[in-house]
Formats: C-alpha cells, structure tokens, sequence
C-alpha cells in the first residue's frame, strides 16, 4: 500500500500523513511497515517456516526483494538465519588497547560487532555468545583497518573514513545509532534529549534500550549517552572504561 492511498483512507495529505507518523512514532510510514514485515519474517523462518512461504507472507513480493535489499534489520540472508546463522562466516580481530582486549568482527559486508574485555579469551567468548551458529574465524590481518579504526576511537581520535555496517536492528534502534553517530567527540548527550533528537520525547525507555543493544559500541558511541544529571552513568564494560572513554574524548 502507498502512503498516498494510506493518507486518502484517513482523509488527509500524504504529507501531513508523513509528518505527524514520523513525529509520533520516530520512523516514516515506510520504515514502520519495513519493520513490521521483517519482524513477521524473522518469527517465522525461527518457526521453522520455509523461506519462500515466510517471504510471501511477510508481504515480501519476490524472494529478491530480501536478498537484494538486507535493510530489513536481518544482517545476513533469511536462509542463514533460519538455520541459525549457520555458513555466515564472520572474521575478526583482537588487540590490546588502554581499556583492555578489544574485538572487532565483520561479515564481507561489513562491520558486524565490537567488544571490550580483560582477555581475549573474554572477548572470543562474547563474540560466541552473539553469533553462536557463524563461522568464526580470526583473521588479524583482514580486520586491520577496522581494528586500527577502533584503537583510534578508543584514544579519542575520530577517523575522517566511514565503516561498512553489517548489523541487525529495527528501524527505530538505527534511528536511534544515526543519531548517536552525530553526537560529536567531546560532548555528551543525555537519554531524555536523546529521545527528543529522534523525535520521541516520551521514549526515554525505548531509547535508552536501543542504545544499550548497539552491537558495534565505540563506532556508534554509546558511551557519549549520559544521565540527565550529569553522572557517568552505566556502562556495558563498566564504568570506569566509559570515563577512560569520555577523558580520552576531551578538548
């Protein structure tokens, strides 16, 4: 369905049809139904659905729309998740940095996860736990310009070059790490008027979820989110590798 026969089938324009959707719910008509057509087609390949049924009943006109086009927030093709990841081959990366081991990791396609630990065996572990069916493989060679990438970031340096993304998100959560992207290094940005930026001043919640889920943290910097009274906050590798993170950043 178009946005102009939603729009007639409500009584209004296409553009104020397009304008308030996007105000009240934080993603444009389109992206919301994206989002809904791809949730419906991750539960049911999960289900045990054959591909080309969970296709055409998520809405999905031919097979090639999905694998043309992996917007869909699945991050890999919909016959490998249904085998639950199983023949993705992910590559990666480890280094040591100030704030401990470091992983990188990438489908071809992309930058997939990024990971702090005290070891690399930590680090391997959490990378297993997020892709538990792929093949990983650890390639430190392939994975230097991603890694030197993040090392820079880590030191407070921002690279001037943007990194290919392989990741699997719903269209608010990437609304949400676009905006994060744009939060300079230096500043920070509290959870409430992050939700404010995205245009869903009541989501703090929602918000504050997307940003926790961020897969590939420090290239979408996460650790830029503050509470609204000016603490550090919480942090997924603790608190004092956000601060490190934060001092590192500043002018």
């Amino acid at each position: 369905m178009t946005l102009s026969a939603l729009a007639r089938g409500l009584g209004v324009s296409a553009s104020h049809l397009q304008r308030v959707f996007t105000r009240v719910t934080g993603v444009t008509p389109r992206g919301y139904a994206e989002h809904l057509r791809s949730a419906k087609l991750r539960s049911s390949l999960k289900s045990g659905e054959t591909v080309s049924r969970a296709l055409y009943d998520a809405g999905y006109g031919s097979p090639s729309r999905i694998y043309e086009k992996r917007s869909a927030g699945l991050g890999m093709t919909p016959a490998t998740l249904a085998k639950g990841g199983a023949g993705e081959r992910i590559s990666y990366g480890v280094a040591e940095s100030p704030l401990g081991s470091v992983l990188v990791a990438a489908t071809p396609r992309g930058l997939c996860f990024v990971t702090l630990g005290d070891s690399e065996r930590a680090v391997e572990s959490a990378l297993a736990r997020e892709f538990p069916a792929a093949l990983r493989v650890r390639d430190d060679r392939a994975l230097s310009t991603y890694v030197k990438d993040v090392l820079s970031r880590i030191a407070g340096r921002e690279p001037h070059e943007e990194l290919a993304f392989d990741v699997r998100a719903t269209a608010f959560q990437r609304q949400v790490w676009d905006a994060l992207r744009m939060v300079p290094a230096g500043t920070t940005i509290s959870y409430s008027a992050l939700a404010k930026r995205v245009g869903r001043p009541s989501a703090v919640r929602a918000v504050a979820s997307a940003v926790a889920k961020n897969p590939v943290a420090i290239v979408v910097p996460c650790h830029r989110v503050v509470p609204i009274d000016g603490s550090t906050g919480q942090y997924r590798w603790g608190t004092k590798r956000k601060e490190e993170l934060l001092r590192a950043e500043a002018p």
